[in-house]
């Protein structure tokens, strides 16, 4: 059975859970347990989806293999700044940001991690951070992000390690899936032609290119209006991976509504990015140059 298929079923067949999550098979006996870090600091827009994110990978992550922390404010922690994110994340996601929810990402504190999951905006490292957050990467770390962790740290050298900066969202509406790689794992949940509901967004023209990026999922352009959108090429992707250094990076631009972290092909999908970033599971980072989702 495909990858894919295996992702499908596994997560499908079990149905939700109290959270509306799923109930995935345990990892294999021999499999190492990772150790997930997911970062929700929200410098600018905050998502009222990044609680549900953390309360869903809380509740799928340990019976997939990952062992999770969550930390709400990767800021220096000064009292009066905490105590007013601490109340406008409050009023987006119904949850307060106390010491316990803080961490800084730097050198010392990812050893303590296999894998980094981003779902941000603003600026949630300093430069310094960045640079060993990339260095760990290329060092063999994973980094992972969902929805805005494309509309963070711009005009950094993180565009390169995300693979794209966001550019808008011409659609929030009903679109179909295009699926270029069904071999991968991160294409566990969906099919081509397969419905989802979610805020779609478009990408810059640098940093993000199929010549250096291996698309998974894409637009069905035949199901939005393309004229909202900006790019000439109509690329319009969803999800894709690639190599970096001796590390692996996974992004997927769906995760916007609460609805979609707990739709059981969503969870697959992610699950099955983590998994190949983490080199649990296959899938191709080969470029996909020359190939666009209009054409």
């Amino acid at each position: 059975m495909k990858v894919r298929s295996l992702f499908a079923a596994a997560v499908l067949a079990a149905g939700f859970a109290a959270v509306g999550t799923t109930a995935a098979p345990a990892p294999a006996a021999d499999q190492k347990t990772k150790r997930l870090l997911l970062v929700t600091d929200s410098g600018g827009f905050i998502h009222d989806s990044v609680g549900v994110a953390e309360e869903v990978l809380k509740a799928i992550g340990p019976k997939n293999g990952f062992e999770v922390t969550a930390w709400r404010f990767t800021r220096e922690p000064n009292p009066t700044v905490l105590a007013k994110y601490s109340d406008e994340f409050r009023k987006r996601t119904g949850l307060t940001v106390g010491k316990e929810n803080c961490g800084r990402v730097n050198k010392d504190t990812l050893k303590n991690f296999d894998v980094v999951l981003f779902f941000t905006t603003g600026n949630p490292l300093t430069k310094t951070e960045l640079a060993d957050l990339e260095d760990w990467v290329k060092a063999g770390g994973a980094f992972t992000g969902t929805h805005c962790a494309t509309d963070t740290l711009y005009n950094t050298t993180y565009g390169g390690l995300v693979g794209g900066y966001f550019d808008g969202h011409p659609w929030h509406q009903k679109i179909k899936v295009k699926v270029e790689d069904p071999k991968h794992a991160a294409a566990a949940g969906f099919k081509s032609g397969d419905e989802i509901t979610d805020e779609i967004y478009q990408f810059k023209n640098t940093p993000y290119s199929r010549e250096k990026l291996h698309v998974i999922l894409s637009v069905d352009n035949s199901s939005i209006d393309v004229s909202k959108g900006k790019r000439k090429d109509m690329d319009y992707a969803i999800s894709w991976c690639q190599q970096y250094g001796k590390g692996r990076s996974f992004y997927t631009s769906l995760g916007h509504r609460k609805e979609v972290w707990k739709d059981p092909r969503f969870q697959a999908h992610l699950l099955g990015g983590l998994k190949w970033a983490t080199g649990q599971a296959p899938g191709d980072a080969t470029p996909s140059a020359g190939k666009t989702s209009g054409r």
